[in-house]
């Protein structure tokens, strides 16, 4: 049976982007370089969890994770990755204003959800078929699944630095048991996999 994955990369102290957040710094000031290094100094040694982050067949994110804007959609903006995002599948967006869909190279389209995170869940299942669902961050949407127990698999990859404000992941989600399924290490990150469950 298909699962509800999330993959996210934070820091020892919990924060999945840093500060004041912006079109120069999209997951925060000091943050990109310090929690990703591993994907791209390192893409060999965690060539089995950078496959993973993208193999699902639909994936969830939240309106900042798209872009930067909060009012009125920028139709000129498709996203940060430019003309072909790595997703390669249908990607649901959970946002306040309706927009149409925005199709990009390789497969994937960009489909907007103003009716809540349940919604746009059965929407990714059912573009997904067999496959897994992904929820792709940032930190408010994955909060919002956890909180409402429904994510079957997290994946934390662990940087190992401190970033001291930001973005807090498990704001707001009650309490939790996570049980562990995985981890491994290499230079840069600590990967850590757990099947979240309300606590007892």
């Amino acid at each position: 049976m298909s699962m509800v994955t999330c993959d996210i990369a934070m820091s020892v102290d919990g924060y999945v982007a840093g500060p004041n957040q912006s079109l120069e710094n999209p997951i925060g000031e000091g943050a990109e370089d310090r929690l990703h290094r591993w994907m791209f100094e390192q893409p060999e040694a965690n060539a089995e969890e950078l496959e993973a982050i993208t193999a699902a067949g639909a994936f969830i994110m939240g309106r900042n994770m798209f872009g930067p804007d909060r009012g009125d959609w920028d139709l000129d903006w498709t996203g940060w990755w430019g003309d072909e995002p790595p997703y390669h599948a249908p990607v649901y967006v959970l946002a306040h204003r309706p927009r149409g869909p925005v199709e990009m190279r390789g497969g994937t389209t960009f489909h907007f959800v103003t009716d809540g995170i349940e919604s746009a869940l059965a929407r990714a299942r059912e573009a997904a078929g067999d496959a897994d669902v992904a929820v792709a961050g940032g930190a408010s949407t994955v909060n919002q699944y956890l909180a409402a127990g429904l994510i079957d698999e997290l994946r934390l990859h662990v940087a190992p630095v401190v970033l001291g404000a930001g973005e807090r992941l498990f704001t707001g989600v009650g309490s939790l048991d996570l049980e562990p399924a995985g981890v491994r290490h290499t230079g840069m990150v600590t990967h850590l996999t757990y099947r979240p469950r309300p606590a007892r």
